[in-house]
């Protein structure tokens, strides 16, 4: 029986897929959790074998709290449930650990189909996450970025697009003020963004954070 966590920041999805899972005799559901920091400590306390992944959480983006789990429980499969998938975003939750991605428009079928793949030591992929993959490979540059964040940049990244200010920032992160603003400054000569707006729109299309208002 494999020991399950469920990381999704939606309470309606996440609620399903707990009263869908629980009385399966496959999984053990050990923990739930709506935030990434609250995730990473639940899943580094219970170490769970099997780990259901939001792409878009608050405090700690799905592409982050995954490098931080896969250094630290090496044998933890995971599959990833979002409601956003594009090349990027693809990209790098299979670099971070990922076994698996499935769109939430694909349905219940296709995740417990993903779930099972993976649990079962597989690889699992839903039929848009599928064809968006062909389309990589057809066309690598589809998927290509000029340069790679840090992960300390992404973290500023993602909390610039949710509206954070650089004191709070600061704050949150442990650093001083002028650390966040070299940060920010390099991010956006590597994404060639000049603006908040800007920053939130690809935060947005890359699937840090979800839309919650017009840019």
């Amino acid at each position: 029986m494999n020991r399950l966590v469920i990381i999704e920041d939606q309470t309606a999805i996440r609620e399903m897929l707990v009263e869908i899972l629980r009385t399966d005799p496959s999984y053990k559901l050990v923990g739930e959790s709506g935030d990434g920091q609250s995730a990473l400590s639940l899943c580094l306390e219970v170490k769970p074998d099997l780990i259901v992944l939001d792409a878009k959480l608050p405090g700690l983006n799905g592409v982050d709290l995954l490098r931080r789990l896969s250094k630290q429980l090496k044998h933890v499969r995971v599959l990833v449930f979002s409601g956003h998938e594009n090349p990027v975003l693809v990209r790098e939750m299979l670099e971070a650990g990922a076994h698996g991605f499935v769109e939430k428009t694909a349905g219940l079928f296709e995740f417990k189909k993903g779930l099972e793949t993976v649990a079962s030591g597989g690889t699992y992929f839903g039929p848009a996450v599928a064809s968006l993959l062909r389309n990589v490979v057809a066309n690598p540059a589809a998927s290509d970025t000029a340069d790679f964040l840090t992960d300390r940049e992404r973290e500023i990244l993602q909390l610039v697009a949710e509206s954070h200010s650089t004191k709070e920032i600061a704050g949150k992160l442990g650093i001083s003020v002028k650390t966040v603003d070299n940060h920010r400054t390099n991010l956006m000569r590597k994404l060639n963004l000049h603006d908040v707006a800007s920053l939130t729109r690809y935060a947005v299309e890359t699937g840090l954070i979800a839309l919650k208002q017009p840019l």
